[in-house]
């Protein structure tokens, strides 16, 4: 089965991720490679993160503390080493570990009395982090928000708050630190307004990019192309000037049927999407996606 068109042409690796017996997926929210191809997934499970080689073996699992808000995932290398940062739903909750399961920190929400007055206000969706160390939080599912912090876990700034004029958000599902141009600039996935925000790393608001996108749920930048995944049933590239290369994938109107996402295993067809929640990319150009699905969905589509 091949997807895409031009030179974006794939090819699906069925079955890929090898699961052990008795290692069942929840619903499948993030997914990141490390720098040797190695593949993290983000599930709400006992096994909240299962680590796979490029080639789907099963290395490991952990994070049972995870298994009921497993939501964003965030690969960063800092020095030598790489480390996952993590948002918990359920517990509100960001962490930074180790790739191996080690909980470095964790950072519940922050102390702004005009936008929170309970916990459960909070409810953090996804991480990017800036060359110089700055972290960005994105509070999708709580009060629309952006919060900036610095590599020692020291608050800097907010902005943000539900709406749709520019600077407001209305679901600010997935976040990226995009690279590509002169300066870093920060994308957000302003899902609710199905769009790209684009601000500076200062949080001022640059501009939008709305072509072709349903629901788009976060960015993975690899070289000088932007992947996204759209929870609509699709994954779209973008070239460096944001304009859709390919959609992959496609699978019109499936999300108008009254058991989406959740559709039973024969009416998940290979080469179509169900609900591409995130991906990733590695140094292959190899696409990894997993979907918003109660009993996961995991894609590898090989790079031709």
């Amino acid at each position: 089965m091949k997807l895409g068109q031009g030179s974006h042409v794939y090819e699906v690796v069925e079955n890929w991720a090898k699961l052990p017996q008795g290692i069942r997926l929840g619903y499948t929210h993030g997914v990141v490679v490390d720098s040797r191809d190695r593949v993290y997934i983000f599930n709400q499970s006992e096994n909240a993160v299962l680590v796979f080689e490029q080639d789907g073996k099963f290395m490991n699992s952990w994070g049972r503390e995870f298994a009921k808000g497993a939501h964003g995932m965030f690969m960063s290398k800092e020095g030598e080493d790489e480390y996952l940062y993590l948002t918990d739903l359920d517990r509100h909750l960001v962490v930074k570990a180790t790739a191996n399961g080690e909980i470095l920190w964790e950072l519940g929400r922050p102390e702004l009395a005009d936008i929170y007055q309970r916990e459960e206000q909070y409810q953090p969706t996804d991480v990017a982090v800036a060359p110089n160390g700055d972290f960005y939080i994105c509070d999708g599912y709580g009060q629309n928000w952006i919060h900036q912090y610095n590599s020692k876990v020291e608050y800097i700034r907010s902005w943000g708050g539900k709406g749709s004029a520019p600077g407001q958000l209305d679901c600010p599902h997935g976040i990226w630190v995009d690279t590509r141009g002169a300066e870093p600039l920060l994308l957000v996935a302003d899902r609710g307004n199905q769009r790209i925000q684009r601000f500076t790393l200062d949080g001022d608001h640059v501009d939008f990019v709305t072509a072709e996108l349903r629901l788009p749920c976060c960015c993975y930048q690899f070289g000088d192309e932007m992947y996204i995944p759209d929870l609509l049933a699709r994954v779209t590239i973008f070239d460096r000037s944001n304009r859709v290369i390919t959609h992959i994938g496609d699978n019109p109107d499936i999300w108008k049927r009254k058991d989406w996402p959740n559709l039973p295993p024969e009416d998940l067809l290979i080469g179509k999407f169900v609900a591409p929640h995130a991906l990733c990319v590695d140094s292959c150009g190899d696409l990894y996606v997993v979907e918003w699905h109660e009993r996961g969905r995991v894609t590898k589509l090989r790079r031709l």
